[in-house]
């Protein structure tokens, strides 16, 4: 017969690991799915210097890990997978992982929101080496270095201002000569000195891959197809990210762009179903705000199956 699980959470970055804590030490011997990228984003993070109680900083992978081993302590189950699709018409909720089903009264989604990137030849061997989506994660690193950012947003904007705390200089790079930014932030990145607006090019490649560092990109002017060399220190992408949400549409509520619409908490719209982390916030995006999520999520579930007899 089919174990019912008490709590399954998709997920294992700082929101998943930590609700597998807190579900744990519950006593609720919470199953967790790994996900595609297990980790999340701390996985392709090099340092982490602003995540509390590490005063020399931490690598990303070594304090997901941690909290890994932390939950399997208390008694969480982890299982390498993702969820394929879902069925939450009904309790208890069915989830098709890689083709197994396994079903529970409660379920956590924690399975974050990956950044877009350019798709370039060797951006992604550079994550972590140069290459960054956090401008707020990895700025500090480049303490009077070149920068360069990409996008036309208002994300954009916000990231290149942030960035001249840091860097000598901020190039912003758009493939256009208008914007998607507001007219507010758009003024703002404008009246920064700093900022250096380079129009109407896109980034065709990023070096250096030998160096195991950023040393500068391929940059090429869509206008006259003119290519040419710059130096740059630091390559932030500043084009959006993708809520990984796919297998809840038409079953939960989402918005438009597929971020979990929260109905107070941690809860969404389906009753026991709860939410944790970039899955659902698309403003912070930190370590410690999605761990702070998880903490709320797991609470809330284990608050919910005390109501039921659980």
């Amino acid at each position: 017969m089919k174990i019912v699980q008490n709590v399954i959470i998709l997920g294992s970055g700082c929101a998943g690991n930590t609700a597998a804590v807190y579900t744990a030490r519950a006593g609720l011997r919470p199953l967790v799915i790994e996900g595609h990228e297990p980790g999340g984003q701390l996985s392709i993070t090099t340092e982490v210097e602003n995540f509390p109680g590490f005063p020399e900083g931490i690598l990303g992978p070594e304090l997901v890990e941690n909290m890994k081993k932390q939950a399997a302590r208390f008694g969480a189950e982890y299982k390498w997978g993702s969820v394929l699709e879902a069925d939450l018409s009904k309790r208890p909720f069915r989830l098709n992982i890689d083709g197994e089903w396994e079903e529970t009264r409660t379920l956590i989604i924690a399975t974050g929101a990956s950044a877009r990137w350019l798709g370039l030849p060797n951006e992604q061997r550079l994550i972590g080496r140069g290459v960054s989506s956090c401008a707020t994660c990895d700025g500090a690193f480049y303490k009077g270095r070149k920068i360069m950012v990409v996008g036309g947003g208002d994300s954009a904007m916000e990231e290149a201002n942030f960035l001249t705390r840091f860097g000598s200089e901020v190039c912003l790079v758009h493939r256009r000569d208008a914007f998607r930014a507001s007219k507010i932030m758009l003024d703002r990145a404008r009246a920064n000195p700093k900022i250096k607006f380079l129009l109407n090019t896109t980034v065709e490649d990023v070096y250096d891959t030998s160096k195991n560092l950023v040393t500068g990109v391929k940059l090429r002017d869509v206008q006259t197809g003119r290519t040419w060399d710059q130096e740059v220190d630091g390559f932030f992408l500043a084009i959006g990210h993708i809520p990984n949400t796919k297998a809840f549409a038409g079953q939960i509520e989402l918005d438009e762009d597929g971020y979990i619409i929260s109905t107070g908490g941690a809860r969404t719209s389906v009753t026991g179903v709860f939410h944790a982390g970039d899955v659902q916030d698309r403003v912070y995006r930190q370590a410690i705000t999605a761990a702070g999520a998880g903490c709320k999520a797991a609470i809330e579930a284990e608050r919910f199956l005390e109501s039921e007899g659980h």
